[in-house]
């Protein structure tokens, strides 16, 4: 057995919200040369192009909340 995370494939949905974060943000620093308009517009005709050819992304599940509390669970 392998600790690898199980993958599965992303929605479009998800392939365009992050698409158009990565438009309108450098990292954590918001770029100015794309407004939200355009780069939803940009991600989803991305999107539309990527499901055409017959692309798909895959990703992890989303990881459980971080504890704040000092005691393990077993």
């Amino acid at each position: 057995m392998t600790n690898e995370i199980p993958l599965h494939p992303a929605s479009a949905e998800e392939i365009a919200e992050s698409l158009s974060y990565a438009l309108r943000y450098d990292g954590r620093k918001r770029v100015h040369h794309a407004d939200e308009a355009m780069a939803r517009i940009t991600a989803e005709r991305l999107v539309r192009h990527l499901e055409r050819c017959g692309y798909v992304l895959m990703r992890k599940p989303e990881a459980a909340a971080p504890s704040t509390t000092p005691h393990h669970r077993r």
